[in-house]
């Protein structure tokens, strides 16, 4: 059995709860095949986006569309779509077998062939040689499998899941992430896939949507969504990041050119779309603590407060431009370690600065 994902549009989505507007004009298109991943802190409308995709939630406006047909109002079990939630709600009277071959029974499909189906989704999964079971006999992953086999059973257009792994220890989660990864590209679906774990949304994803208070503010590769956020709130969600506070002198070579309280120069993209301050106003950018480095000509002048090793790198606090900022480096031994006092040059390259909207 091959299950093949289709395309999911979502346009102009609203959902109010009274006076709360939980959702607003979210848009996004999934492809077929496609790992989409809705990623924001609690409140951000995330789940809701999810559920109105899924038919649990009726939007107060917007449509949803299937292959290009508009499902927003058909119930949940016409919209041809598997569902996994964090509780994975699975039949405890029921054999691990019987709970994956439950949608083609409620399908009404002949015995022989639900069996022969949900058989070979556990296969798929590795579970197999638990088919006869029950729930209360596998562990916290093996029951996840179970629910994510008993979504894909029934060959849907999309495979939906809401914080799937949020029961999880962390070496479990990261097990299972692999998982999922595999079992998508086993059987082609696509998947849309919320979470608030931005490790988790990076490692999995071909896309992101990040939301916060109810609106998507961008949509992106994990790589462009780290390294070039369009607004403070995606850098700062994204991973640590330094903010450095500038008066904007202009664009130069395409470049934004920030200069700092000390005098100093800074270079920045300046990404399509991003509102280009007033010559002479307040301006921001944002640069990782990783893309951060001690330049013996750098153009910025510090001091180190701290540095800690960490295994793969070592990180280090510098104060500079009137704040303290991370730095983080694999260039590092325990004899080259600076200490606290030393007086430091700082510097990044352009391309590693992302001039921020707002």
């Amino acid at each position: 059995m091959t299950v093949s994902g289709r395309s999911v549009e979502v346009r102009g989505l609203h959902k109010n709860y009274g006076p709360h507007l939980a959702v607003r004009d979210v848009s996004f298109h999934l492809q077929p095949g496609e790992f989409l991943t809705l990623l924001g802190p609690s409140g951000s409308g995330k789940t809701t986006t999810l559920m109105m995709v899924a038919g649990f939630e009726a939007p107060d406006r917007g449509e949803i569309l299937v292959a290009g047909q508009d499902v927003a109002g058909l119930p949940p079990e016409r919209r041809n779509f598997g569902v996994v939630f964090q509780g994975y709600a699975l039949f405890p009277h029921m054999s691990v077998l019987e709970n994956v071959a439950f949608p083609l029974r409620m399908r009404g499909l002949p015995g022989a062939e639900q069996r022969r189906r949900a058989g070979e989704m556990l296969e798929k999964v590795g579970l197999s040689a638990f088919a006869g079971r029950q729930p209360r006999q596998l562990s916290g992953g093996q029951q996840q499998r179970v629910a994510l086999a008993r979504a894909l059973v029934f060959e849907p257009d999309a495979l939906l899941l809401d914080e799937p792994l949020g029961a999880l220890d962390r070496k479990l989660r990261e097990s299972l992430q692999q998982e999922i990864k595999a079992i998508q590209r086993r059987v082609g679906i696509s998947i849309l896939f919320v979470t608030h774990d931005q490790d988790e949304a990076m490692g999995m994803s071909d896309r992101i949507a990040v939301m916060a208070e109810g609106r998507l503010v961008q949509l992106g590769s994990p790589a462009e969504v780290y390294l070039h956020p369009r607004t403070p709130f995606v850098a700062g969600f994204l991973g640590e990041t330094n903010f450095l506070t500038g008066s904007f002198c202009g664009v130069a070579d395409g470049l934004a050119v920030l200069r700092f309280a000390d005098g100093s120069l800074g270079r920045a993209r300046l990404p399509d779309g991003v509102a280009v301050p007033e010559q002479g106003g307040k301006a921001l950018l944002s640069v990782r603590p990783e893309r951060l480095r001690l330049l013996p000509d750098g153009p910025v002048a510090g001091v180190v407060e701290s540095c800690t090793f960490l295994g793969r790198h070592a990180r280090y606090v510098v104060q500079a431009l009137g704040q303290s900022l991370a730095l983080s480096t694999t260039e590092w031994s325990p004899g080259a370690a600076l200490p606290a006092g030393a007086a430091v040059r700082l510097g990044w390259a352009a391309e590693d600065a992302q001039l921020l909207d707002g």
